[in-house]
């Protein structure tokens, strides 16, 4: 049976497993600042994503960004990863780690960033078409985002989990896409990573019930082909087995008493490519 624990502004970061936390006002006004930072510094990356940029100058503005504005980057020191953000191209799934890599014309990247600001972690992940980009990895772009956006429309309370997961697998199945299982959503605030496990695959009426007060991430990883993937020798970088195109949007949001808040929002609007 899931547990869910009221919190409050004294409450520090402690994990709790297989507690959902639900928290007040002073917790949706944390993470609405750091949702906001995390949501400029990717508007800010916008006409930075050219062809002939390195994955490791975006993840040098990430940084500046973040440092400027008086946060931190959650992932820079985490489990062992010496990045600020991740930048995933193509067949890569999630979590591929910045460097000299090269993007070339043709090419979709997801740039994930969680700046963490006065202790509240604002989590969230776009694509981005690199020059030319063909129209079979638009689509597949396009709707991995509607996943997203028909995912966050059964975020509301009195649903469960499963109601978002099935939402997001039956949209992307209508296109046959796959829809990676090795991978989830999470809870946040305090935390980087916290209770529940959000999955992007389920039955409707099953999983956890959204109750108002509950912080956690959306993030489907949609594949072009099979949704099996393989872990690389570096540790981080998750791939897909087919080598065939994979895309992923992610927002961080609250539970509210009618629906949810979206926490990352672009505030220029750009949401979604093209930008």
């Amino acid at each position: 049976m899931t547990e869910y624990i009221q919190v409050g502004p004294e409450d520090r970061a402690e994990p709790r497993s297989h507690v959902i936390k639900l928290h007040g006002p002073e917790g949706f006004e944390g993470m609405r600042r750091a949702g906001r930072l995390a949501a400029e510094i990717l508007d800010a990356l916008v006409p930075q994503v050219v062809p002939g940029v390195t994955t490791g100058e975006i993840d040098s503005i990430v940084q500046r960004m973040t440092l400027e504005a008086g946060g931190v980057p959650a992932t820079l020191g985490y489990r062992g990863y010496t990045k600020s953000c991740c930048t995933s191209i193509n067949h890569v799934v999630c979590h591929g780690i910045p460097g000299d890599k090269v993007l070339k014309g043709g090419d979709i990247v997801n740039i994930d960033v969680t700046p963490i600001l006065d202790g509240w972690h604002g989590d969230t992940s776009r694509m981005f078409l690199v020059g030319d980009v063909p129209l079979k990895a638009k689509k597949l772009v396009d709707v991995t985002f509607e996943c997203l956006m028909l995912g966050l429309e059964q975020a509301r309370p009195g649903n469960r989990l499963g109601d978002v997961a099935h939402t997001i697998q039956s949209h992307a199945e209508k296109h046959r896409y796959g829809v990676v299982r090795d991978f989830c959503g999470h809870g946040l605030g305090r935390l980087f990573h916290d209770s529940p496990e959000v999955i992007h695959a389920g039955r409707p009426g099953t999983g956890p019930e959204l109750k108002p007060g509950m912080f956690f991430t959306v993030e489907p990883m949609i594949n072009i082909g099979r949704a099996d993937v393989k872990l690389l020798e570096d540790g981080w970088t998750a791939v897909t087995r087919d080598r065939s195109l994979s895309a992923q949007f992610e927002h961080s949001i609250g539970i509210t008493e009618t629906g949810c808040e979206i926490f990352t929002k672009s505030p220029k609007g750009l949401d979604k490519p093209p930008y």
